[in-house]
């Protein structure tokens, strides 16, 4: 039973680095489930309280980038109000919508909320473009802090 535990531990880790990049999937968290799931088949020998706590925080750090990075960018491109709300309503929205809903959410919430503060079409646009910029810089982030979760990891397994 504990080879078949680690090895789901291993594909909740494998699927959680593909997740990262992939918007399907919910990586950070996969990640962390199967560190905590080899910790308790372990019996907590060598992923202690302390090592979960530090890997979940990082892990809780890379979902809210997930979550304002969409916004962050638009905001860094001097949107409005409106688009920054825009873009947030439109990652939460996509989420739901899939791989589409998840690429065009931020960019299309964010030009819907340029256009309603009056600006222009070009302008809109301009800030849709730092949605995005800002989403591929959340997803660099993110995978940054998946591998780091994943060597922390591996070095409290060698400790």
């Amino acid at each position: 039973m504990e080879i078949a535990l680690y090895l789901l531990a291993a594909l909740l880790i494998l699927g959680g680095l593909a997740g990262t990049v992939l918007p399907i999937l919910p990586g950070i968290p996969m990640i962390f489930g199967g560190i905590w799931l080899v910790a308790a088949v372990d019996g907590y020998r060598h992923l202690g309280l302390a090592w979960l706590l530090v890997i979940g925080a990082l892990g809780a750090l890379g979902v809210l980038v997930d979550f304002v990075a969409g916004a962050m960018g638009a905001r860094r491109v001097g949107a409005s109000a409106r688009a920054l709300w825009g873009a947030t309503i439109g990652t939460v929205v996509g989420m739901f919508l899939g791989i589409p809903g998840l690429i065009f959410g931020p960019f299309v919430g964010a030009l819907v909320g340029e256009l309603s503060a009056g600006t222009s079409v070009l302008r809109s646009a301009h800030v849709g473009a730092g949605t995005w910029i800002g989403l591929l810089a959340g997803t660099l982030v993110k995978l940054v802090i998946s591998f780091l979760m994943v060597g922390l990891f591996g070095l409290a397994m060698l400790l």
